[in-house]
């Protein structure tokens, strides 16, 4: 049986994301497992500018690489090496993702075993203050030299390398290697326990940075399973690229049902207002349904802008659903048109109407804005939904008031309510918008047998 080889990989680029740069410089040192067998480096024409920042950081600078091959002239040359090798490096994923995308430009297709001598350091020799290259050798005594360039960090990793062979006791690498190992796919700065802790529940779960902010919030109805699959694939876009390197740390919250994630992972994410969720930040509201009385004494309704010192009757995603809204409200109560602002506005700005003729009687105007107004806040239905709970000794409940969202939370199973609203002093109160309305009102249409109405409601 052939022995075990690995190829240990560095490389030198034009900058931080494998679709927007390039390789500069790379070496790569195969091993067999007991010894350094072969060796090869080379600069690399990345046919772009190298910036100053890069030169600053490795010595690299254009005049170098004028004359060097460019990586479709030696990659035939990288196929030999790593072809049927185990893909060696620290923070393997950065110099595997520049490798294999320049490698299918080249015209190969090519993927590999993984082995990060980040990780590995981690699981057999724990508890050291850093594990970047250089501080790392410098706590094992490992002599690094002309760090920060190809050849230089990849001498280093293959003596770091043979000496976490030696001091594998409990065979960590040969658990590393294993295609299957999940670890191999995680994000350079995540600790494994924070995926391993990860249920295969419904829940939230957070993205944390490293001052332990949340930059991303996501729903699940497996959180394992769904936690994975943002660290699967082979995407090399820097926006990707970016949004792996920052994650540091993961929490969650397990929901007993998958309305439940939905209703955490929007109120979250209108809380937080992570870095990186973007498709949710669409339905935020931006138009609102006001009142307010001029000094003739006339109550006027007007759809304008939202801004943040707006108190308002309602919310709409779009200027087309207020003014729906207001024109029914008008035709059912008999409202005079010429006291309804359809346009917009915006902080401080009053709403104007011209004097005109045959205005209608103020006090009998003013009931009818006020049947309007307390149509609109009292048609809407109060219920509750009683689900399944996280366990057999509970159940879930979600609580809408007279149209909105009040909260959710948990009761036992054993609890017995006289009307639906004593459910109230159960939940968790969250702040309603039209999309969680959205998703709730979806899912007592499909499930009516576990909506509780208020029968009593006027």
């Amino acid at each position: 049986m052939k022995k075990q080889e690995y190829a240990i990989v560095d490389i030198e680029t034009t900058g931080g994301n494998a679709s927007g740069s390039r390789i500069t410089e790379i070496a790569i040192i195969i091993h067999d497992g007991t010894e350094v067998i072969d060796r090869w480096e080379t600069l690399v024409n990345p046919e772009k500018e190298i910036p100053l920042p890069i030169f600053a950081l490795t010595g690299i600078n254009n005049e170098m690489v004028r004359d060097a091959p460019i990586f479709d002239a030696v990659s035939e040359k990288i196929m030999q090496m790593l072809t049927g090798r185990v893909f060696v490096a620290h923070n393997v994923n950065f110099d595997y993702s520049f490798v294999r995308h320049q490698l299918e430009e080249a015209g190969f297709k090519w993927t590999a075993r993984k082995l990060c001598t980040v990780r590995a350091a981690r699981k057999i020799k724990p508890g050291l203050a850093s594990y970047s290259l250089g501080k790392l050798c410098h706590s094992l005594d490992i002599p690094i030299k002309n760090q920060h360039r190809a050849g230089g960090d990849a001498e280093a990793t293959a003596i770091l390398f043979s000496r976490l062979l030696e001091w594998d006791s409990e065979d960590e690498i040969g658990k590393m290697i294993k295609k299957t190992a999940q670890d191999q796919r995680l994000p350079p700065n995540l600790p494994p326990e924070d995926f391993e802790q990860l249920p295969e529940k419904p829940g939230v779960y957070y993205f944390h940075d490293q001052v332990k902010k949340v930059i991303y919030v996501g729903k699940a109805v497996n959180l394992k399973k769904r936690v994975a699959s943002h660290f699967s694939g082979h995407n090399v876009k820097p926006q990707r690229q970016h949004f792996l390197r920052e994650i540091h740390g993961i929490s969650f919250e397990v929901c007993a049902t998958e309305l439940m994630a939905l209703l955490l992972e929007c109120s979250e994410i209108k809380k937080l207002w992570p870095a990186y969720n973007r498709a949710l930040k669409r339905f935020e509201p931006k138009y609102g349904l006001y009142e307010y009385e001029a000094r003739s004494g006339y109550k006027h309704l007007a759809i304008g802008k939202l801004g943040k010192f707006h108190s308002c009757l309602e919310s709409f995603n779009t200027l087309y659903d207020g003014i729906n809204l207001l024109r029914s409200l008008a035709e059912q109560f008999k409202i005079d048109n010429r006291f309804c602002s359809y346009g917009s506005i915006s902080e401080g700005e009053t709403f104007q109407n011209n004097t005109l003729a045959d205005l209608p009687e103020v006090s009998h105007h003013n009931t009818q804005i006020e049947n309007a107004i307390d149509f609109l806040r009292h048609k809407r239905s109060s219920f509750a939904i009683i689900d399944k709970g996280r366990s057999a000794e509970e159940r879930s409940c979600i609580w809408v008031e007279k149209g909105h969202f009040y909260g959710m939370g948990y009761i036992t199973s054993d609890d017995g309510f006289a009307e639906p609203s004593a459910v109230k002093d159960y939940v968790t109160p969250y702040r309603s918008n039209q999309y969680i309305m959205h998703l709730i009102n979806n899912y007592a249409e499909k499930h009516p047998g576990k909506v509780k109405n208020m029968p009593f409601e006027k």
